[in-house]
């Protein structure tokens, strides 16, 4: 019952860090970093133990489906460059760096611990970054760039801790073995995520509930992950392929269960988060207690690894910078302040306390894992250094840098895209025979609102008219209509989640506004 309620008490403070960050204008994460840390130095506080190897399937899941979700297959063709030169690359180089560093300044702890420690430290959070992007009025070009990056960088650097772990524990070199391990079981993940997002849309057409077909996919991700892992394939791979082949096959008239999923979704993601850092403030809170007085002969060391971490953040944005400029690319980062912002955005979080949590505790044959607490401690540090300072600084950097936007460009691509889903519904109405058999003034009715729905997605405007007794009559045949020219509008919408030049957050926004109207149109 204890254990129990110190969850509840944590899934509590979450709460309370959201709302106290509306109130002060801060990130959330910042707010529940400070939170966990607090719980470090509150005697007798009880401990919640939870099995590490129960860690990576508890947490990644939801965190890699949550993430994958805002993304689309047309993501990954146009953005490849950007996706492999800092979700993968950059992943690969950053945990590199940290274990060289490692190795030397940690006694005894070993190329496969060290990697370890590398991966942990190495992916910055979405989540994280997104919550402070939006306040600050960041560059939409920016932005993507982050977003980019958050689409597989978690992926790649859980993969790397993974096989780092597996190594240490089996007593077997961390060696170029693992790349061929790496790329069979990528192969056999990825069918696995076709299969379950081929299985998902087959339940989804069966239950009519849009409440059931949304709790389907919580318990999706669980179980691609589980399944991939079964096979010796990569589950987080699986959980990535899923959720975007859920997305693929969306249907314009899912618009309920659509409203329903995302709240849902934004919900799970904040409890997982804030139970993850609640998490890591109790493991610290042990590290100090076995350490003792110890623990400040740890910190020099975790300073110096954090800083290396922002380093080499910055001399790779600085490379792409230069790149870009011999190319005469306009794909950031394109100049010193661009570099400096996309440095200071490489929040750590949420996978970082994830794999944190699952390091090992023992060795097979009964010893502790190399150099667990140094490990922890660094994490920790690194955390703190990337999440805190940037979060309560980036509006300042961003006003001293005069590189705030005004949203022009994002704007506009959301106008062009809510002309382009009024045309869809115009267009419907006029070739569907239905419309034949209203009145006049009813069709009269119906093309005009159809006409204003451009300003209305644009504005998020959902007024209902006040309909008089003549209106009212025949309003199961207007209702109807308006369906048919709304699917025909979102089917336009949908399309376009899938075409290059899109972005996915403008068609998200359009798609929402789509599915507000149809939520709130009176029942027939």
């Amino acid at each position: 019952m204890e254990q129990l309620i110190l969850i509840i008490g944590l899934l509590f403070a979450t709460v309370i860090a959201v709302g106290l960050g509306d109130k002060l204008k801060l990130p959330y994460p910042v707010l529940m970093l400070v939170m966990a840390g607090a719980l470090t130095f509150i005697p007798g506080f009880p401990d919640l133990r939870i099995d590490p190897e129960l860690i990576l399937p508890i947490f990644l899941p939801p965190l890699l489906f949550a993430t994958a979700q805002k993304s689309s297959w047309a993501v990954f063709r146009v953005r490849w460059r950007t996706i492999l030169l800092m979700a993968v690359a950059l992943v690969v180089v950053s945990s590199a760096m940290v274990a060289g560093a490692a190795w030397m300044l940690i006694p005894s702890i070993g190329i496969p611990a060290a990697i370890a420690l590398g991966a942990m430290c190495a992916p910055p959070d979405p989540v994280a970054v997104e919550s402070i992007a939006g306040r600050v009025h960041m560059p939409r070009k920016l932005i993507t760039v982050l977003q980019s990056e958050g689409l597989f960088n978690d992926a790649a650097a859980i993969v790397i801790f993974q096989a780092a772990v597996a190594s240490a524990m089996d007593g077997e070199p961390f060696g170029v073995g693992v790349i061929g391990k790496f790329l069979l079981g990528a192969a056999l993940a990825i069918v696995v995520g076709m299969l379950m997002g081929w299985v998902t849309g087959l339940i989804t057409k069966l239950i009519t509930s849009s409440v059931a077909r949304s709790a389907v996919t919580l318990v999706v991700p669980f179980a691609a992950y589980i399944l991939a892992e079964e096979v010796h394939a990569s589950g987080v791979i699986a959980v990535v392929v899923t959720a975007l082949e859920i997305r693929r096959h969306a249907r314009a008239e899912d618009a309920t269960e659509r409203i329903t999923r995302a709240a849902f979704w934004d919900v799970v993601e904040l409890l997982v988060t804030g139970l993850a850092f609640g998490l890591v403030g109790l493991e610290v809170r042990e590290v100090i207690k076995a350490e003792g007085s110890d623990i400040w002969g740890m910190l020099p060391l975790a300073f110096a690894i954090s800083v290396l971490v922002i380093l080499v953040r910055f001399l790779w944005f600085a490379l792409l910078a230069l790149l870009s400029r011999a190319s005469d690319s306009d794909t950031p980062p394109t100049g010193i302040k661009d570099v400096v912002i996309l440095t200071w955005c490489g929040m750590r979080g949420l996978a970082t306390l994830a794999l944190a949590l699952a390091l090992p505790v023992t060795m097979p044959g009964g010893g502790d894992f190399p150099a667990r607490h140094e490990i922890i401690v660094v994490a920790c540090a690194v955390l703190l250094t990337t999440l805190v300072l940037p979060g309560l600084t980036l509006p300042w950097l961003m006003r001293i840098l005069k590189a705030t936007d005004d949203g022009s460009d994002e704007r506009e691509a959301a106008k062009v895209l809510a002309l382009r889903a009024q045309e869809a519904a115009i267009a419907a109405l006029r070739d569907n025979d239905l419309i034949r058999s209203l009145p006049p003034e009813k069709t009269a009715v119906v093309r005009e609102k159809m006409k204003r729905l451009h300003a209305e997605l644009l504005d998020g405007s959902l007024k209902n008219e006040a309909l008089d007794e003549r209106r009212r009559r025949g309003r199961e045949l207007a209702i109807t209509v308006q369906t048919i020219a709304l699917d025909a509008a979102r089917a336009e919408v949908l399309s376009a989640r899938n075409e290059p030049e899109s972005d996915p957050e403008v068609v998200d926004r359009v798609l929402r506004q789509l599915d507000l109207r149809t939520m709130a149109m009176p029942e027939n």
